[in-house]
């Protein structure tokens, strides 16, 4: 009634040892250095080059090389800035604490901190 399948699957077929895969391990890294390496620039943006300093050597260390640092501020609104770095270093620390990366979660922990401080502070001298 039904003609025999004659082929093989595609997904038997498929040679899953010629495409390089990486560890959860190494993922979470490069998802790591990522999200630091996008607050690093917004770091930079602020002009908070000390800090700035610290996500970088976080990372090098991750990535092995040095980070591209941001070198001209716009004219970006600060409340904005620091609204997208606490975003970020959210992520960051989620990232941080699921690979068990001490450095980087108190690093990024201490910059969600400092955020927030600074938006509190502008909030508190925006209203009269």
């Amino acid at each position: 009634m039904y003609e025999p399948i004659r082929t093989k699957s595609v997904h038997s077929m498929a040679d899953t040892a010629q495409y390089p895969h990486r560890t959860r391990e190494e993922e979470l890294d490069i998802q790591l250095a990522g999200h630091l390496a996008a607050l690093l620039a917004v770091t930079d943006e602020l002009g908070l080059g000390r800090q700035g300093d610290r996500i970088a050597e976080q990372v090098a260390r991750l990535r092995g090389a040095p980070p591209a640092r941001h070198a001209a501020l716009t004219r970006a609104d600060p409340a904005a800035l620091h609204h997208r770095a606490l975003a970020l270093a959210g992520r960051a620390l989620v990232v941080a604490a699921s690979r068990a990366d001490t450095a980087a979660a108190i690093l990024t922990a201490e910059r969600m901190d400092a955020h927030t401080a600074a938006l509190r502070d502008a909030e508190l001298v925006g209203t009269p």
